[in-house]
């Protein structure tokens, strides 16, 4: 846990289930508390993000943070960034899957109940048969096609939403230490100041006072600097284990998703002239 900031500590706690999938145990990312959003440019330099702070920092003429640790820093914060980005479009996007899957069984069943309506099943049995095994195929694979859903929902798409949640609580770390930062360049500005008066009673008094402001600063962000340089990278780096057992969950719903097809379906070759039900088998069932 970073000192007097928000939880963004990579250390995951409890276990994630992917009910009966069989999955290993993992971690999740530790929610933080509730705090309000900063606001965040994407995709833009470090340096300008908080660029519009409202009140006049001073410009120290000796070096506070060395030009390697910024570009470190810089390079870090970005990464994330662009894994929260990620993240939130990919959460988006298998959202937007399982709707178009739930959508389209939905539509199929309301196809073969319109057609059990029509007219033309009271006047040929045959075509009654058809329709009815279609129906009840359309009905099946809909049931299916929901319990694929739900595991997506509960094994891939949470897990999605509780990484993302870790996110506001860095970037409000981020923005405090940068607020920092501008208070020990701007409390460092002063002291030089005074360094390079005349060294009189006054001034000495003045100077005095101002190192000490300017000490419980430092430290402060020294710390905050050394903590978010520990805990960025040790986060990003936790993203695939985090995210593995979830993209094996994907692919297991959809390899066992489609096996289901070809018996929900027999019932409809049934009806069909043999010729075409052998030819329905031979494309569906894979080559020994």
């Amino acid at each position: 846990m970073l000192r007097g900031l928000p939880t963004v500590s990579p250390t995951f706690l409890g276990v994630h289930s992917a009910q009966n999938e069989g999955l290993p145990a993992r971690d999740t990312p530790a929610v933080p508390q509730s705090h309000p959003q900063p606001q965040r440019c994407s995709h833009i330099p470090f340096s300008s993000l908080f660029c519009r702070i409202p009140f006049k920092i001073g410009q120290p003429k000796k070096q506070i943070v060395p030009k390697t640790v910024e570009r470190d820093f810089e390079r870090e914060y970005g990464k994330l960034q662009q894994l929260e980005d990620q993240t939130k479009k990919l959460q988006k996007d298998m959202k937007k899957s399982t709707d178009a899957d739930l959508a389209m069984s939905k539509s199929a069943v309301k196809i073969s109940s319109d057609l059990l309506s029509n007219p033309l099943c009271e006047q040929e049995p045959s075509f009654l048969e058809m329709v009815t095994a279609f129906d009840t195929a359309m009905k099946r694979m809909d049931a299916f096609n929901q319990e694929k859903v739900n595991q997506i929902q509960k094994t891939v798409i949470e897990p999605l939403k509780k990484f993302s949640s870790v996110f506001p609580s860095l970037n409000m770390a981020v923005k405090r230490r940068e607020q920092t930062l501008q208070d020990y360049k701007r409390l460092q500005s002063k002291v030089e100041k005074y360094e390079e008066k005349e060294r009189t009673g006054p001034v000495l008094a003045k100077l005095h006072q101002a190192r000490e402001e300017l000490r419980p600063v430092k430290e402060d962000f020294e710390a905050k600097n050394k903590q978010l340089l520990e805990e960025m990278p040790k986060f990003y780096s936790s993203r695939i284990d985090y995210f593995k057992p979830s993209f094996e969950s994907l692919v297991r719903a959809q390899v066992r998703h489609c096996p289901f097809l070809l018996p929900v379906s027999c019932p409809v070759p049934h009806v069909l002239h043999p010729l075409e039900f052998h030819g329905f088998v031979h494309l569906a069932l894979p080559s020994p």
